[in-house]
């Protein structure tokens, strides 16, 4: 079109070209352009150089995160606790960063494959902690998943219990993971230069290494919450992978009966008072006070209780803590299925229905074998557990008794009348906590080398001196309360503990008297008993008892052992209510090896009064003893001076120890035999 044509036709002019005012706005904005150009090639300079620091954003927030948490305790490390979490730092510094920077890439399939473990990664550790500290008061650490154990199930048990709070603990670090991703895609952007892609290949070696590098998790825990994590998953996947042992079975989640409601018969008007101690042998202590003769063990616990009526022939019908617990509180037998014990009901169970308060204090560690599983759902007015006593208690020993007992008395009297109590006491459990300024068992060494044994087996005995002023305190506290008069206090250990009497030394490993005879008594004020209670507990002073005789005894002190509403659950009982007259002996079933509780190895078999047949591991055939003739347990009398006990043994568990190759818990076991 020539130029007279677009001057008459001001459409094509619109249409064939620039017009002059446009090219001269074109000319305005050409600054603003060039300006913007640059304003970007600044900040894509300011991105090259310093956009590496946003890797260290997810280092600042766990950092954050765990001083939000446990501050105060952040502060007083020192010397090797600080450069121990420097080094934590560094690690979880690296592992973040290369994770985010690998997943922040421009373009290619493994961005994804790295945002999705940065997403995962970061809210399992995290999240995870986060909701284990609120339940535990410390982190998750290697010790807490060898002992908790089937992970799947503890976790898919405490989802079941407690599934709104664990997802409101992981919501927040989920979202903060995808936000550092999506930011990081936007500010990193790392491109394909030969430094990009070194950091993308080390990015899966630096998760391996995460899992296997050592680390602080134990009491101090000098580590950043994420590396502790790592590192106890990593420790779980290679026990899972190296050796699958039945010392993997723990207990879970209770799924009780609702029970109905029961009237107490009439009678006395009590309160109860369990006291429960752990890994203590009845020779190292007194269950029957001898005027005038001195009780070296616990002397300040024989002078606390001059009147208690003794139980000297106690014993427990496993050496193992969760078995010990299960079968006081259910009053069944060890060999019970794993669902019979996690469906039964318990002592503070019955106590509910007959509208007794009640309460559960432990200084034993709640992350210790999934104890926290079993005991959360108690229905008790008070409960605590090592970690709400000390942050730092050690998973082994507990937190210390002395600060158990200042608890159990601090809150005993907001407890309404009638209650029942249970005060489970810890620090005799290996290693064993000790006073050296008060220590009377001398030589005394913590070396568990065989030539040491005596000096090791006097530690110990400290251990049990230390605990006895604790305990000792506690009984004075109640009878000089206000409750003190109506309160009935029992008193036994889960198990004892052997020092290589029998070639073994602590416990678990076999159902020898040094470890599962224990000490028992019960104190009672007077007109807490009838003249009857109290001659049948007279009567049964040197009677073979046994901890499934507990939970019917507790049930007759607070007046329920005859309520026909439980007919049911008495019935699946084998014990016998030690305030009656006691009838013949039953035949009970005795083993560390349950569908609660998978032993390191095979050891079972049964006792009816003084008779005990017995095997480990090891053993192809049945031995026999008699625990009064013979207490050592030195001279094999061979299985046929046990009577039907090796019949019985065999249809229970399929022979002796040795002879059998399908562990017990995989089993399907009867209930065991009913009293004779």
């Amino acid at each position: 079109m020539s130029r007279s044509n677009i001057l008459n036709d001001p459409q094509a002019a619109e249409t064939d070209g620039p017009s002059r005012s446009s090219r001269g706005l074109s000319r305005d904005l050409a600054p603003e352009r060039a300006s913007a150009r640059a304003r970007l090639r600044v900040l894509a300079r300011v991105r090259r150089r310093y956009g590496w620091l946003f890797l260290a954003v997810p280092l600042l927030l766990v950092v954050i995160a765990d001083v939000g948490i446990r501050g105060d305790r952040l502060l007083t490390l020192s010397g090797k606790h600080v450069a121990s979490y420097l080094g934590a730092m560094v690690q979880s510094a690296a592992l973040w960063g290369l994770l985010l920077f690998a997943a922040s890439a421009r373009r290619g399939a493994s961005r994804w494959i790295a945002a999705l473990l940065f997403v995962v990664l970061a809210t399992l550790s995290l999240g995870g902690q986060l909701y284990f500290h609120r339940q535990y008061a410390t982190y998750l650490n290697l010790d807490a998943t060898l002992f908790g154990t089937s992970l799947s199930a503890s976790l898919f048990g405490q989802l079941r219990a407690d599934g709104e709070h664990f997802l409101r603990s992981v919501l927040p670090p989920l979202l903060l993971a995808i936000a550092l991703v999506w930011l990081g895609r936007r500010i990193v952007r790392p491109g394909c230069t030969a430094r990009a892609r070194a950091a993308r290949l080390a990015a899966p070696v630096v998760v391996v290494a995460a899992f296997v590098l050592p680390c602080s998790y134990r009491t101090v825990q000098a580590s950043t919450p994420d590396v502790i994590y790592f590192h106890a998953i990593g420790g779980l996947i290679k026990e899972l992978v190296g050796v699958q042992t039945t010392a993997q079975v723990r207990p879970g989640l209770r799924t009780p009966p609702a029970l109905p409601q029961v009237t107490p018969a009439p009678g006395p008007r009590r309160n109860v008072l369990f006291i429960l101690t752990e890994s203590v042998r009845a020779d190292a202590t007194c269950s029957a006070r001898v005027p005038g003769a001195p009780c070296p063990g616990t002397p300040r616990i024989d002078e606390a209780a001059p009147g208690r009526l003794p139980l000297t022939q106690m014993r427990s019908n496993a050496s193992t803590t969760a078995i010990g617990l299960a079968v006081m509180w259910s009053g069944l037998q060890p060999i019970a299925t794993r669902e019979e014990l996690h469906t039964a009901p318990l002592v503070f169970d019955y106590a509910h229905a007959a509208g007794f308060d009640s309460a559960y204090w432990t200084s034993h560690h709640m992350m210790f074998a999934n104890s926290r599983l079993y005991v959360q759902d108690l229905p008790v007015s008070h409960q605590c557990g090592a970690t709400e006593l000390d942050p730092l208690a050690d998973i082994d020993l507990g937190a210390d008794d002395r600060l158990l007992s200042a608890r159990v008395r601090s809150e005993l009297l907001s407890l309404r009348e009638p209650f029942l109590a249970v005060a489970h006491f810890g620090n005799t459990h290996v290693p064993y906590l000790v006073d050296p300024a008060d220590a009377p068992f001398q030589p005394a060494i913590e070396s568990k080398a065989p030539d040491d044994n005596d000096a090791y087996h006097n530690f110990y005995r400290n251990a049990v001196y230390r605990q006895d002023a604790a305990i000792a305190d506690l009984i004075r506290f109640v009878r000089s309360s206000p409750v003190g008069d109506r309160t009935v206090i029992v008193f036994t250990s889960d198990h004892g503990e052997a020092f290589r009497e029998h070639g073994q030394l602590g416990h678990t490993g076999s159902i020898l008297d040094e470890e599962i005879r224990v000490p028992g008594w019960v104190d009672a004020p007077p007109g807490t008993l009838t003249a009857e209670e109290e001659g049948a507990l007279r009567a049964a002073r040197d009677e073979l008892v046994f901890h499934t005789d507990v939970a019917p005894t507790l049930l007759d002190l607070m007046g329920l052992w005859d309520a026909p509403a439980l007919a049911g659950y008495r019935a699946a009982m084998v014990g016998r209510s030690l305030l009656r007259p006691l009838p013949a002996p039953a035949a009970l079933a005795l083993t560390n090896c349950t569908g609660i509780w998978g032993c390191a190895f095979k050891n079972w078999g049964m006792m009816r009064g003084n008779m005990k047949l017995e095997s480990r591991a090891w053993d192809t055939v049945w031995h026999c003893y008699d625990v009064l003739a013979d207490p050592r347990e030195q001279r094999d009398l061979g299985p046929a001076a046990c009577g039907d006990l090796p019949r019985l043994a065999d249809a229970i568990y399929g022979g002796p120890a040795g002879s059998v190759d399908v562990p017990l818990h995989l089993r399907d076991l009867a209930a065991g035999p009913r009293r004779d």
